[in-house]
C-alpha cells in the first residue's frame, strides 16, 4: 500500500516529548509516527531536516467578520494559515439593538450561528464557533440545547460594555450550561469601575492613549474575574476565563481551581510579550481590553501558564485599520489588534528562545490544551488517527515582523519592527498544504466548520 505523504527527518514535538522521527499522512489523517524504516511507501516524501514538526496551532479566541472585526473569513484564515494556525474558534453573536449596535433587529442566537457557518466557502483553515450572548433574553434558554447538539459547546458573555450582562443572568446561563455539559466563557472587567475612571479622564482631558491601562485597571479585571469564577464554582459549571492580562486576575482564577476540573483560563501572546509602554510608542493602535500591562504581569503570565492556572495562549485577534484607530480620542477608538499571523513566532521567540521553556510546553499551550479544552479531539495533536494538521517550523530563521506582509485587512501590527527567531515554513490542513514560505497555496473553501464535542475536563 502506498500512502500520500511522509514527512521525513524533522524534530517532532508532542505535549510530552521531542524526538527525531518521521510522520506518515494518508487521506487527510496521520497514520503513523516513528522511524524512517517503519514508514510505508509514499507518493511524496518531504524533507523536514532542521525543522520542528508540530501540530497545527488551535486558537480558541478569534473575532472575524462581525461588529468588532473587519476581517473576512478569507483574510483572517489566510493570516492564520501563514501563522501556523490550522483551527480557530470564532464567535457567533446574538444580535442586540442600541444606538451603537450594528443590528437593527433582535434575533435569536441561532441566526448568528447560521450566518457564521456560511463563511465556510471562504475559509482556508478549519473553524468552530462559540455562541455569543449579548442580551438578557429568557428565550435564549430554549435555544441552548439544540446549539450544543449542533457542535456549539461553549458560550461567551461580557461583564462590561453596553452588552454586558448582570451576574444574576450569568448565573442562570451557567446553570443551564452545567446541565448541558457545556462551557461558560466570559470577558471579565468591572464595568462601573472602568466607566467611572474613563469619565474622570475624559473630564480632565487626559486624551493621551497612555491613560488607557489606568482607565481599565488590573483590579477591575480581577474583581470581575473573581465574581464569575465564584459563580462557576457555586453552580458547578465548567468555566474558561479569557484573555487574562495580569497577576491579580490570574490569582482570582487560581482561588477557585480546587482540582482544575471546572475553572480554566487563557492569556494572549501580547500579555506575555508587550508592556504598557506600547501605548507611548504606538498610541491607540494597541487599544485592547483588558489593556496591556507591566513586565511583572508578563512574568506572572508565564508563572501561571507553567503551574496550570492558565493553560492556553490565544490571540484575541481583531482586525482594525489605522484610519479607524487613530482619528479620534482613545476612549472613542475601537478595541482590538490583529495577531493570527504573528502569534506563534512571537510567542516561540519569547517562551523558548528568551525564557528557555520547552517545545512540549509550546505545543501544550498553543495546540493540545486549547483542543482538549474545547472538544476538538482530532486537533492539536500528532497522534495517529487524528487530522493531519501539521506545521513545519524553522527554529533558526531570524526575521523582522512587518505589517507589509499582513494577510489580514489590518494595515498595522503591534509587533511591527520586532525581530524574532523562528518562522513558519509550511502549514498543512488535513494533509493538504495551505501555506508555504509566506504564501497562501490553499484554496478558500477547503477549511470547514467543525462541530465540537462536549469537552471532558476531568481526564487530563
Amino acid at each position: 500500500m502506498t500512502i500520500d505523504t511522509v514527512i521525513h527527518g524533522g524534530m517532532l514535538v508532542t505535549p510530552d516529548s521531542t524526538f527525531e522521527g518521521d510522520l506518515a499522512v494518508d487521506d487527510g489523517t496521520i497514520v503513523s509516527v516513528g522511524t524512517e524504516q517503519a514508514m510505508p511507501d509514499a507518493e511524496e516524501t518531504i524533507d523536514a531536516s532542521g525543522l520542528i514538526v508540530m501540530p497545527g496551532v488551535v486558537d480558541p479566541h478569534v473575532h472575524i467578520d462581525d461588529h468588532v472585526s473587519l476581517d473576512t473569513y478569507e483574510t483572517a484564515t489566510s493570516a492564520a494559515a501563514l501563522g501556523g494556525v490550522t483551527t480557530l474558534i470564532d464567535f457567533a453573536w446574538q444580535s442586540y439593538v442600541s444606538e451603537d449596535s450594528p443590528w437593527d433587529e433582535e434575533k435569536p442566537l441561532r441566526d448568528g450561528v447560521e450566518r457564521k457557518k456560511k463563511n465556510s466557502d471562504q475559509a482556508v483553515i478549519d473553524f468552530g464557533l462559540h455562541g455569543g450572548i449579548l442580551r438578557e433574553d429568557p428565550d435564549l434558554f430554549d435555544e441552548l440545547a439544540d446549539l450544543v447538539d449542533s457542535g456549539i459547546t461553549s458560550f461567551k458573555m461580557y461583564t462590561t460594555y453596553e452588552f454586558g450582562l448582570s451576574n444574576g443572568f450569568i448565573r442562570e446561563v451557567f446553570e443551564r450550561l452545567r446541565d448541558l455539559n457545556a462551557v461558560g466563557v466570559a470577558h471579565t472587567e468591572d464595568d462601573s469601575v472602568c466607566e467611572s475612571l474613563t469619565s474622570e479622564f475624559q473630564a480632565a482631558d487626559r486624551d493621551d492613549p497612555t491613560w488607557l491601562p489606568a482607565a481599565r485597571p488590573d483590579y477591575a479585571e480581577a474583581m470581575a474575574a473573581d465574581d464569575i469564577a465564584r459563580l462557576a464554582q457555586e453552580t458547578g459549571t465548567k468555566y474558561y476565563g479569557i484573555h487574562t492580562s495580569c497577576q491579580k486576575a490570574a490569582e482570582a482564577l487560581a482561588r477557585y481551581q480546587d482540582d482544575g476540573s471546572l475553572i480554566r483560563g487563557e492569556t494572549c501572546t501580547h500579555y506575555t510579550t508587550l508592556t504598557k509602554d506600547i501605548y507611548r510608542e504606538l498610541g491607540s493602535l494597541p487599544k485592547i481590553a483588558p489593556p496591556i500591562r507591566t513586565d511583572d504581569d508578563n512574568d506572572a503570565m508565564f508563572e501561571y501558564l507553567q503551574n496550570g492556572t492558565l493553560s492556553v495562549v490565544s490571540t484575541d485577534h481583531v482586525a482594525q485599520t489605522r484610519e479607524r484607530k487613530e482619528n479620534s480620542k482613545w476612549w472613542e477608538d475601537p478595541f482590538g489588534a490583529n495577531g493570527l499571523q504573528t502569534s506563534l513566532p512571537v510567542f516561540h521567540d519569547e517562551a523558548v528562545n528568551k525564557r528557555g521553556l520547552s517545545y512540549p510546553f509550546l505545543v501544550q499551550v498553543m495546540c493540545a490544551k486549547p483542543a482538549q479544552t474545547f472538544g476538538l479531539p482530532n486537533k492539536g495533536t500528532l497522534e495517529p488517527g487524528t487530522d493531519a494538521d501539521i506545521v513545519l517550523f524553522d527554529p533558526n530563521e531570524t526575521y523582522t515582523i512587518s505589517a507589509r506582509h499582513n494577510a489580514s485587512v489590518a494595515d498595522y501590527t503591534i509587533y511591527d519592527g520586532r525581530e524574532v527567531t523562528g518562522k513558519v515554513t509550511r502549514t498543512y490542513l488535513r494533509g493538504e498544504l495551505v501555506a508555504s514560505e509566506g504564501e497562501i497555496v490553499g484554496k478558500p473553501g477547503y477549511g470547514k466548520f467543525v462541530r465540537r464535542e462536549r469537552p471532558v475536563w476531568n481526564e487530563d
